[in-house]
Order: C-alpha cells, then sequence, then structure tokens
C-alpha cells in the first residue's frame, strides 16, 4: 500500500508543478505527518523532492525530473488516459483518478493535448449524482464480492425484491446494467439499473462463477430464437435517417422503404414501435400489428377521457 502511495505521489508531482501537504493527505486517506514521511523516502530513493513552507509553499520536484517514459508508447498513453477519463464520468473510483495521474505525468506536452482532443461523456443528460453513486457502489461490492439487494421494477411494473452476485457492470447502448446471479431465479440475469430501487450493499460474501464474458452472454439471452420475432415494417422516406439510426442502415430497403430485422418480443419493442408515431407502420407479422394498434387506441382514448 506504501509502495503504490509513493509510486502515485511521485507521478501527481511530475504533473503540477506543486502540491499541499494536506492535499495529498487527503487523497491518500493518511495524515500530514505520513505525507512528510513519505517525502523522507522519496528523498533517501533518489528522487528530488522539495517541501516549502509558507502561504505558498508545498511540495515540488527540482525542474526537470522525468520518469522512463519506454514502458508505454505516446498512442497506448493516449489511449488509456482517454478510457480512464471515459470512465470516471459514470462512478467515482480512487484508483483510476490515480491511474490518469501516472499516466498524465509520464505524458509530454504534445500527448497531454492529443489526450484533450477526445473526450467521451457516458455520463446521462442532467443532474446525476444517484445514477454515478449506484454505479461506484455496484463496482464496490463487486470487487468486494459483497451481494446486493434492491427492489426491482419491470416493464409491466411488477417490483421483486432481489438479492444480486454481482459479477459485471455493462454499458449495452446507452444503457447501463449490472450482470450476475440472482439467488431468486437460481441463474444469471441482466438488470437495468435504472430500474433497481433502494440499492444496498449487503455483507454477505459470494463466489465468483465462472462466465466467459468475452461470449457476451447476455447478448445470447437477448437474441434466444425463443424470443426472437421476424419484422417487416414500413416507413415514411422523410424519417430515413432515423430509421438508419435506429435500425441499422443494413437493414433498410430504400427502394421500397421497408425495414426487416429480427428484434426479441417483449414490452419494449411494442414501445420502441409506437415511439414512431405514424412514421412507421408494422407488416408482418400480424399479431405484432395488432398490438401495436390496441396500444396506440388505449393512447387515444386516455386522451378523450375528461
Amino acid at each position: 500500500m506504501k509502495l503504490e502511495r509513493l509510486l502515485t505521489m511521485t507521478m501527481i508531482l511530475i504533473n503540477r508543478k506543486k502540491v499541499k501537504a494536506q492535499e495529498l493527505a487527503d487523497l491518500f486517506n493518511v495524515s500530514v505527518r505520513t505525507i512528510y514521511r513519505d517525502i523522507e523516502t522519496l528523498s533517501c530513493a533518489g528522487v528530488p523532492v522539495m517541501s516549502q513552507q509558507g502561504v505558498n509553499g508545498g511540495i515540488s520536484l527540482i525542474d526537470g525530473y522525468r520518469v522512463d517514459k519506454q514502458v508505454l508508447t505516446k498512442e497506448e498513453l493516449a489511449s488509456l488516459s482517454i478510457a480512464i477519463k471515459s470512465a470516471l464520468t459514470t462512478y467515482e473510483d480512487s484508483h483510476a483518478k490515480a491511474v490518469l495521474e501516472k499516466l498524465t505525468g509520464i505524458a509530454d506536452e504534445k500527448m497531454k493535448q492529443s489526450i484533450d482532443q477526445l473526450f467521451i461523456d457516458l455520463s446521462p443528460w442532467g443532474p446525476n449524482v444517484i445514477f454515478k453513486d449506484q454505479i461506484t457502489l455496484l463496482k464496490k461490492a463487486i470487487e468486494h464480492t459483497h451481494c446486493v439487494s434492491f427492489s426491482y421494477s419491470t416493464t409491466h411494473g411488477r417490483i421483486t425484491n432481489r438479492l444480486l452476485e454481482p459479477h459485471t457492470l455493462v454499458q449495452k447502448g446507452k444503457v447501463w446494467y449490472v450482470y450476475g446471479y440472482c439467488t431468486w431465479r437460481e441463474d444469471f440475469r441482466f438488470f437495468k439499473i435504472s430500474r433497481m430501487k433502494n440499492l444496498k450493499e449487503e455483507m454477505t460474501t459470494f463466489q465468483r462463477k465462472e462466465v466467459n464474458l468475452s461470449e457476451l452472454p447476455w447478448d445470447k439471452k437477448w437474441h434466444d430464437p425463443q424470443n426472437v420475432v421476424n419484422l417487416t415494417l414500413s416507413f415514411d422516406a422523410a424519417i430515413t435517417t432515423l430509421v438508419e439510426e435506429s435500425f441499422g442502415a443494413e437493414h433498410v430497403d430504400h427502394e421500397s422503404s421497408t425495414i426487416n430485422i429480427s428484434l426479441p418480443e417483449d414490452e419494449w419493442l411494442y414501445g420502441f414501435l409506437l415511439s414512431f408515431g405514424h412514421r412507421v407502420k408494422v407488416l408482418e407479422p400480424p399479431h405484432i400489428s395488432e398490438i401495436v394498434q390496441k396500444r396506440a387506441l388505449e393512447i387515444v382514448q386516455l386522451y378523450k377521457e375528461k
């Protein structure tokens, strides 16, 4: 732990001209006295650390001090930095922040500029404090192999209480999920984080199960042939761009203004089709057309009621 702190401290000092001892103490959750002992350790190891007292004082390195940059190429540094910065938009992670400090410290000025040329913000629009807290809690539970409890709302509005052995946080499209072993269902399940309420990390530990995440097991269940329906849709040419973005250009026949695609049939599908209003019509299969018509009539009736 001390070795990791010393390395991180060195990278921070390389990256910044001067840092207050109290700031370092707060970052590592140690006392200021410990920070000064660390400075002495670094000095004995040959790292040229200086400490200045007073209002404008602080801890710094002698100008020109650098570390070996051959471990990573400039391109690798940039890629790692961009990935970490992107991840930190959705959850808090002091370790990731420390790594980012190290990478930025190793990079030269030109590389620092290239890192800022691309920024991927994975957080939703507007305030996201609760969402970010949920992601942070789940990540912590996964690291500590602690179960989590929560109440979960299905698309039908049914609420159930769950106890989950969380294995992986997954961002699919624009939505965040947690993938884990549900003790109630006695099987692995995919839970949308936005539907999880009263989320709590339990002290109950679990043994992580063997799961080949590179095979995207959640995708396999999503596209299970038993759940998938083959759709033929017609669309208004005026929304061609939107249709290509929503369904994928490879599924669009521009000559006939139709879409041929296979999607899982559930409440999400009905709502998704209705979201296009009168611009998209279900041609096949008939039962999906009937369901969408029924839902549309229910919406009309809702607005007719006084």
